[in-house]
C-alpha cells in the first residue's frame, strides 16, 4: 500500500472572515473526514519567487501590501467574493508551498493530499477571483516543471479553473482537463477553450449539464480525460480537487456522492503515474466523506 499523507496545518485560521462561505470552519470540516491513522505534516512557506513562476511581480506586491495594510482582526474584499486579513499574504505561502510539497513528495513516490486554504484555481498571473489569492495548482504545476518535461492537471471542482487555465494556455508543457457544471461562475471553460500557439490543444474542458452523475463523469474521464493524459505522458497529475461537485453542496447543481470522489481518485491512480491532490471548494455537508473516500482510494493504489 503507498502512503499517503496529509498537509495541513492550523495556520490557516488566520486567513478568515466571518459570514463568508470560505472559511477554517470548512477546512476543519473537510479534515474531519481524513481517516483516523492517516499521517499528517505541518505546511512549508513558499518563497515569493515560487509566486513569481506563475504570477507577475506586481501582482505578488499588491497582495503582500494589501494584506500589512490591515488591522488585525479585520477583512478587507478585494472583489465581491475574495477577502484578504492582515495574514494572508503568509497563509498564501503556505497554502502555495504545500502545493510545492506534494508534487516533490510525488517524484520520491509518496502520493500527499494538501488541505489547503485558501483556494487557488481561480486566480490568474495578474487577478483574483472567486475566493482565489495566488494560483496553488499553478504554482505547484511549475515548479515541477523545473525538474519534469510535462505535468497533467485534472481539475474536478465545480467550477471550471479559469486562472489555471489561462496560466498555461499557451503551454505545451501543461495539459489542463477540468470537468465542471456549465453556465455557473465564473462563465468560462467552453469545449472550444483548447489552448493556442504552442498550447493549442492542450487545454481540454468538459462542461457538464446540472444535475450530471457519476456516469457522465466516469465517460469523461473513461473516454476523454485518461487516453489524453497516457497519449501525453506526464511525469505527475495534479488534481485539483474541489468536492463542491457534491449533490449537497450549496455552491454547485451535481449528483456526485462522497464515494464517487473515491472512483474518480481511483481512474487517475490506476497508471501509476504519480499524484499530488490539492483542495480547491467543497462547502457541503458530505465533505468529510468524500475526503474519506479519496483517501482510501489513494491507499488502495
Amino acid at each position: 500500500m503507498s502512503p499517503v499523507t496529509i498537509v495541513s496545518g492550523d495556520l490557516f485560521r488566520l486567513h478568515d472572515c466571518r459570514g463568508h462561505p470560505e472559511t477554517q470552519k470548512r477546512l476543519v470540516h473537510a479534515l474531519s473526514g481524513v481517516p483516523a491513522g492517516t499521517p499528517v505534516v505541518p505546511p512549508v512557506m513558499a518563497d515569493p519567487e515560487d509566486l513569481l513562476r506563475v504570477h507577475t511581480a506586481g501582482y505578488v506586491d499588491m497582495i503582500r501590501e494589501a494584506a500589512a495594510s490591515l488591522p488585525e482582526h479585520q477583512c478587507r474584499y478585494l472583489d465581491p467574493d475574495t477577502y484578504i486579513t492582515c495574514h494572508s499574504f503568509e497563509v498564501a505561502l503556505y497554502a502555495a508551498g504545500a502545493g510545492i510539497q506534494c508534487v516533490r513528495a510525488a517524484r520520491n513516490g509518496t502520493t500527499m493530499f494538501a488541505l489547503i486554504r485558501p483556494p487557488g484555481h481561480h486566480a490568474g498571473a495578474s487577478s483574483h477571483l472567486g475566493f482565489c489569492i495566488f494560483n496553488t495548482t499553478s504554482v505547484a504545476a511549475a515548479s515541477a516543471l523545473l525538474h519534469l518535461d510535462r505535468v497533467a492537471i485534472v481539475d474536478w471542482d465545480v467550477h471550471h479553473g479559469n486562472g489555471t487555465q489561462d496560466i498555461f494556455y499557451f503551454s505545451d508543457r501543461v495539459l489542463y482537463c477540468s470537468i465542471h457544471q456549465e453556465y455557473i461562475f465564473p462563465g468560462t471553460g467552453r469545449r472550444e477553450e483548447r489552448g493556442a500557439g504552442q498550447g493549442e490543444g492542450f487545454t481540454m474542458n468538459a462542461p457538464l449539464p446540472n444535475g450530471s452523475s457519476l456516469a457522465d463523469y466516469r465517460k469523461v474521464f473513461l473516454d476523454g480525460f485518461l487516453p489524453a493524459i497516457l497519449d501525453f505522458d506526464p511525469g505527475l497529475i495534479i488534481i485539483s480537487a474541489g468536492q463542491d461537485c457534491l449533490s449537497d453542496d450549496p455552491l454547485g447543481g451535481m449528483a456526485l456522492r462522497p464515494g464517487d470522489l473515491g472512483t474518480l481518485t481511483s481512474i487517475l491512480a490506476d497508471p501509476g503515474i504519480p499524484l499530488a491532490l490539492l483542495l480547491e471548494g467543497g462547502y457541503g455537508p458530505s465533505h468529510p466523506a468524500a475526503i474519506t473516500a479519496i483517501v482510501h482510494a489513494l491507499g488502495d493504489t
